[in-house]
């Protein structure tokens, strides 16, 4: 079974997702960054692929983004990282980044450097459904990977329940219309927005991103769906503690779960 399906079945509330991105602050932080949170506590974590003109990211991702490929990051050498990652840790891991990376890397070397590697599930953001249901749907299932797609408040609801036919392990939530970043808080609208979704009765476990930063924005989130992903506040903390990456990624972590499990 796909470890994010284990993961779901085995706890019903407060998922913490981690995003980071591969190759930041330091070039080779990464496996040191997936060990650290889930030691810490983190339940998935979701690698970001860096990109020279991401769609999605807000400028802590895309600032994260371009020091990482300045670094020296590559596809190539995220393989190579990752490629004894399982000996060291169970945790769900997805890939997050955008349909050119993998078109220009090969669809099909590109999944199998993902089955190599042990890699869960794959956001792509600019991936159009219709897409991905007639050219790769087949491929990326065959490969045991899940696809996660995104909705928004604007998606209507026979969008989101054709992503919720197609989609596996969970749907991402975006909290509002806009890029990536922390937020100040959750909004009356965004909890109706969270409400309609719940009142579908969807197939798929539901996280919540875009927005969160905090233990106080984390357990809000929790309150509307199965938990929630963290990106750019993590990021951005990670860019402050860039000589203690290890103790930093820890600290980070206790300072969202606290009291989150009491």
């Amino acid at each position: 079974m796909n470890r994010i399906d284990q993961l779901f079945q085995a706890k019903k509330d407060h998922i913490l997702n981690i995003y980071f991105t591969a190759g930041f602050p330091n070039l080779d932080d990464t496996v040191t960054i997936i060990k650290t949170l889930d030691h810490a506590g983190a339940d998935m974590i979701e690698i970001g692929m860096p990109y020279s003109d991401p769609m999605a990211d807000g400028p802590t991702i895309q600032e994260s983004g371009s020091k990482a490929i300045a670094n020296g990051m590559t596809l190539s050498t995220l393989f190579q990282q990752l490629k004894d990652i399982r000996k060291e840790t169970q945790i769900p891991l997805l890939f997050m980044g955008y349909l050119n990376q993998m078109m220009q890397y090969g669809v099909d070397k590109f999944l199998q450097g993902c089955t190599a590697a042990g890699i869960d599930g794959l956001i792509i953001p600019d991936l159009p459904v219709d897409i991905y249901e007639s050219e790769l749907k087949d491929k990326i299932a065959g490969s045991g990977l899940h696809i996660i797609f995104l909705i928004t408040p604007q998606t209507s609801e026979d969008r989101i329940r054709k992503i919720d036919a197609l989609a596996g392990g969970f749907i991402y939530m975006v909290s509002s219309a806009s890029i990536t970043g922390a937020k100040s808080g959750i909004s009356d609208e965004q909890t109706k927005y969270f409400e309609r979704v719940n009142a579908m009765n969807l197939k798929n476990p539901r996280l919540i991103g875009f927005g969160i930063s905090n233990h106080q924005t984390f357990e809000t989130a929790c309150q509307y769906a199965d938990g929630a992903i963290i990106g750019s506040a993590f990021i951005r903390h990670l860019g402050q503690n860039q000589n203690r990456v290890q103790e930093a990624t820890r600290e980070f972590v206790e300072g969202i779960l606290e009291k989150s499990e009491a």
